[in-house]
């Protein structure tokens, strides 16, 4: 990845994103499949995962296997569900998907592919990369894309590190090959291009934290009402903006979360909200990657 920061981005003018049907906003649903790459005892880590389950912090010594029939949760209960709601609206949506959970979920796998869904690489497994070499980093990168392939039949072309990326990430995808786009990024409303240290481009369609149900364990939002309150007035602002600025809107979604029923419920009332409304390009994230390197080349 570059080391440059950059503040100015757009500087205010944005271009037009020219979205297919003259689209205001281009709405992109993303879901978290994780369960089963994360830390645990069987898979001799030294530690129990428990980002994103019900318990922020555990006082249990060794594991914890309360936290992992969470993380089953999602894998057995949750990701139907939310698949359910997609398939009842005929929605498109992108997973963002960790090699390893898919590989012990073979039936989820197969109902990506019968859905259509697009993957974009969420890694190999819960892996720090600041704590890798180069060459451990790369390594990951490859068994990913190698077991992503075998799993869905096509290899993914996007990345999203479970963890922040590394000064390497970007340019260690650009060394492996075939991919579109990265998601390592939360500083736009817009797809843009980086330049790299050896003059290519690379697009970046940058994802969010905030129209996230992550929120429900960590800023306050406990209800299905909460979610969706949230989630209709990101989309209505960005929608309003969208008659003379067209926008994106990624919403990030967790199995192990957002796949409860009382939070399920606001996802479903969110997605109905969105039906009502003309000039939404619905899409997946390799739709937006391809239609920016169409009409959008760097300059």
């Amino acid at each position: 990845m570059t080391n440059q920061r950059d503040f100015v981005g757009y500087a205010g003018k944005p271009p037009d994103p020219r979205w297919p049907g003259d689209a205001r906003l281009a709405l992109n649903i993303v879901l978290n499949y994780e369960e089963g790459s994360e830390a645990s005892y069987p898979d001799g880590d030294a530690r129990s995962e428990l980002g994103l389950t019900e318990v922020s912090s555990s006082g249990l010594p060794g594991r914890d296997m309360a936290a992992e029939s969470m993380f089953e949760y999602g894998s057995r209960v949750g990701i139907w569900r939310i698949l359910r709601l997609l398939r009842e609206r005929r929605m498109p949506a992108t997973v963002f998907a960790c090699a390893l959970a898919l590989e012990r979920n073979p039936a989820v796998a197969q109902a990506i592919r019968e859905a259509g869904y697009d993957v974009c690489s969420h890694g190999w497994r819960w892996t720090p990369p600041q704590g890798q070499t180069r060459e451990q980093e790369a390594h990951d990168i490859a068994r990913a894309v190698a077991s992503l392939e075998k799993s869905l039949g096509e290899r993914p072309a996007g990345w999203y590190c479970r963890y922040a990326p590394t000064e390497h990430t970007r340019s260690l995808l650009a060394e492996h090959g075939g991919f579109l786009y990265d998601s390592d990024s939360y500083a736009d409303e817009l797809p843009y291009w980086v330049r790299m240290a050896d003059g290519e481009h690379r697009l970046v369609i940058p994802y969010t934290q905030a129209h996230n149900d992550g929120k429900f364990v960590r800023s306050g939002i406990a209800t299905a009402g909460d979610f969706f309150t949230f989630l209709r007035d990101s989309f209505d602002m960005l929608y309003e903006e969208g008659r003379e600025q067209p926008r994106m809107m990624s919403v990030g979604l967790h199995m192990r979360l957002v796949g409860h029923p009382g939070r399920a419920a606001g996802l479903a009332r969110f997605l109905d909200y969105v039906r009502q409304h003309e000039h939404v390009w619905i899409c997946r994230r390799i739709d937006i990657a391809r239609h920016w390197h169409r009409l959008h080349p760097p300059a």
